[in-house]
């Protein structure tokens, strides 16, 4: 290697050169004026024909040859080395690349260069510091049009995902969108969205698929590799939709769970559940139902679906031939009055008997059980449609022997399951209201709720709301609101996100509405004893409270 001058007009144009894309005017006017202000700093790099001529091929420099010769210069310092084998190729990409960054098609073009001098992948990747899914890639755009790849050199370049979707087409119909999307004199820019938009075909997933190689093979399915995809990611893929759709249902009707079924989608894609069904967005139970589909994406999906009781129909009349009952002993009208007298006694025995704390656990129970309440259960077995059977949680306080009898786990148990029973936050007519989140906040509730950092969550956010969501959290919103689901999904899968809205804290003007409705209440008091009602404020609630301490005590 040594420094010499020379006539840049005396130099040879390298035909092999990297760098093939032609420079902005602009660019070539500011390097001509520095040349002229100050000379060529850097120079150029030549060396020795290699055909048997005895002139100079430039290995790197040719803008600034050109423009020594526009600045009028006579001579020029060059840097003159050996010729390589690969006539300066793997040299020449290296010194564009650390100046300034090759532009894709010029990068394929010297990689393909390199390649043909029997260059490896791997050895490209090496030498240039880039990967070899990324040199693959580069690569593809062999399968690009030339009148597109011309364009492309220009610097009108389509993104990452357009210049896939043009290099997965095959060349006649690159050349039939191409000729209906050439770009105008009036209009220079390439509509990239537009070609790949005519050229996109549906592409299936392998990752996406649930059925094995087995059953791809004998549905004739050939993985494709997509190498723009994420390196991590099997990005394998199929065009042949047909064939994929129909392996992915032959799957689900092989592998159909107990009490499952194959469903339809509607036009947007949603599960088409059987009439009278309601989806269970929470645990399900072993009763429950499960509809398998295929969404929009070809991948298999489930949903649990829970169906009402059947209503039991009515027995016959029997025959007509009945023999008359024998008059009662009490009368109707006498059954009325003992219930009447019953329930007072009751009632006096409730407020004032003493009575065991958990023989009083115990009655509560007992009462919820009783034929004149109905309580619209939201448990996970219960029907939405029909009343709970608190009967059988009673039960269990009985022995063998019909007595009222049990010990203090059993009595825990059926007022667990009784609360369990009654209180519910499901929306409809099982809903308790305001008391199922104070419950809810006194057992520590809130510690228990499932994961909310789901896509079927999500999306039922606002754009605020979501946004609001990746607080204290590493994901970002983004301009797409899908974009930001799916980090948020991604960051929440093997964790635990529960918005603000589901916490059991009560609303406190909700929570001070329900008090002030359901404040107790003294009975009137005589209007004609004036001293009872001058005294009316002061005692009534001595008075009301009074048989409640006399069975206390």
């Amino acid at each position: 290697m040594h420094v010499m001058k020379v006539d840049p007009r005396a130099l040879n144009e390298n035909p092999d050169r990297s760098r093939q894309t032609k420079s902005t005017p602009q660019a070539d006017l500011l390097l001509l004026a520095t040349i002229k202000a100050v000379g060529i700093v850097q120079p150029p790099v030549i060396f020795q024909q290699t055909d048997g001529g005895n002139g100079y091929v430039i290995d790197s420099g040719h803008r600034r040859v050109r423009q020594a010769i526009k600045a009028g210069l006579e001579e020029i310092d060059v840097i003159v080395v050996e010729a390589s084998n690969d006539n300066g190729a793997m040299r020449s990409i290296v010194e564009n690349t650390a100046r300034d960054p090759l532009n894709p098609v010029d990068l394929w073009r010297a990689i393909e260069r390199l390649v043909a001098l029997s260059w490896t992948e791997e050895a490209i990747a090496i030498a240039l510091s880039l990967t070899v899914r990324r040199v693959r890639q580069l690569r593809l755009m062999a399968n690009v049009l030339p009148a597109m790849l011309d364009h492309m050199a220009k610097g009108d370049m389509p993104n990452e995902q357009q210049l896939r979707t043009i290099a997965s087409a095959s060349l006649d119909e690159q050349k039939e969108v191409w000729k209906a999307n050439k770009p105008s004199k009036s209009d220079p820019r390439a509509n990239w969205w537009g070609i790949a938009n005519a050229l996109t075909k549906t592409r299936m997933f392998a990752k996406d698929a649930s059925f094995d190689d087995e059953l791809a093979r004998a549905y004739g399915i050939e993985w494709e590799e997509d190498l723009f995809g994420p390196a991590d990611e099997d990005g394998r893929y199929t065009t042949n939709v047909e064939a994929y759709l129909g392996a992915q249902q032959e799957w689900m009707t092989n592998n159909l769970p107990k009490r499952g079924i194959v469903a339809e989608t509607g036009d947007y894609g949603e599960v088409k559940l059987p009439k009278k069904a309601e989806r269970v967005y929470g645990k399900p139970t072993k009763s429950d139902h499960t509809a398998m589909y295929i969404d929009r994406q070809g991948k298999v999906q489930s949903v649990v679906y829970r169906m009402p009781e059947e209503k039991k129909a009515k027995g016959d009349a029997g025959d007509t031939d009945v023999a008359p009952t024998a008059r009662p002993d009490v009368t109707r009208k006498g059954l009325d009055m003992i219930g009447d007298l019953r329930t007072d006694a009751l009632h006096e025995a409730l407020a004032r008997a003493p009575i065991e704390d958990d023989t009083l656990m115990a009655l509560l129970v007992l009462a919820f059980a009783g034929m004149n309440v109905s309580v619209t259960s939201g448990a996970s077995g219960a029907s939405p449609y029909g009343s709970a059977n608190l009967g059988e949680h009673a039960a269990r306080l009985f022995n063998p022997e019909g007595a009222f009898a049990f010990d203090m786990d059993t009595l825990r148990i059926a007022v667990r399951s009784v609360l369990i029973e009654v209180l519910s936050c499901r929306s409809g007519r099982s809903k308790s209201g305001t008391v199922a989140l104070v419950a809810g906040d006194a057992v520590g509730a809130d510690g228990f709720l499932a994961n909310m950092g789901t896509e079927e969550f999500l999306s039922c956010l606002s754009r605020p709301a979501l946004e609001a969501s990746c607080k204290d959290t590493p994901v970002l919103p983004c301009r797409k609101v899908k974009d930001t689901r799916a980090a948020l999904v991604e960051h929440y899968a093997e964790g635990r996100f529960v918005h603000a809205s589901a916490l059991f804290e009560p609303n406190a003007i909700k929570l001070a509405n329900w008090l002030k409705e359901n404040e107790p209440v003294a009975e009137d008091q005589d209007e004609g004893d004036d001293d009872q009602v001058d005294h009316a404020d002061e005692s009534e609630g001595e008075e009301f409270d009074e048989p409640f301490r006399e069975a206390a005590e």
